[in-house]
């Protein structure tokens, strides 16, 4: 919990809330739009933030792509609530599921670099990561032009101590 806000599993309950997050990012151009059916079917990669009115707040979902690597994905926090750490909250809670399922890389595929950097992510070229390109990018409106940016945690190297574990 982060003062008024909590993250939790989202469930069924929430996917229409997280589509209305997502399809707001997708008008600007800040990452894809994802279907009503998709998010039914993914629901359980997704957190969501919500704040002590139950209002969803923010979303992002932790998608296992191969035995030691998982994406972070479809990261949003509500415009009128950007700057009070939720999207690190959302991320950490990320990195914590990853351990639970023994993941030890995260990476994500951004246009907020800077945000992924400062929270301990390096940046890296897009062919380190051939499993997501190869499960999900080629089939991408926008493949093989891709203008985000690669992002990776390697989880080993983050000792638990540092964050208070």
């Amino acid at each position: 919990m982060k003062g008024k806000y909590g993250v939790r599993k989202a469930n069924v309950a929430d996917v229409k809330s997280i589509h209305g997050l997502l399809m707001q990012e997708a008008l600007k151009g800040m990452l894809l739009p994802r279907a009503l059916a998709y998010l039914y079917g993914h629901v359980r990669n997704f957190f969501v933030c919500e704040d002590e009115d139950g209002v969803i707040v923010g979303c992002c979902a932790l998608a296992p792509v191969w035995d030691d690597l998982a994406e972070i994905c479809s990261l949003v926090v509500r415009d009128d609530k950007r700057g009070e750490g939720l999207g690190r909250l959302l991320v950490e809670t990320c990195e914590e599921d990853s351990r639970v399922l023994g993941v030890s890389k995260l990476f994500a595929l951004t246009y907020k670099e800077q945000f992924f950097n400062h929270i301990g992510f390096a940046t890296v070229e897009k062919d380190v990561l051939p499993q997501k390109i190869w499960a999900d990018c080629v089939h991408c409106p926008k493949y093989p032009d891709c203008d985000e940016n690669a992002v990776l945690l390697d989880l080993s190297d983050k000792n638990p101590a540092e964050k208070g574990e």
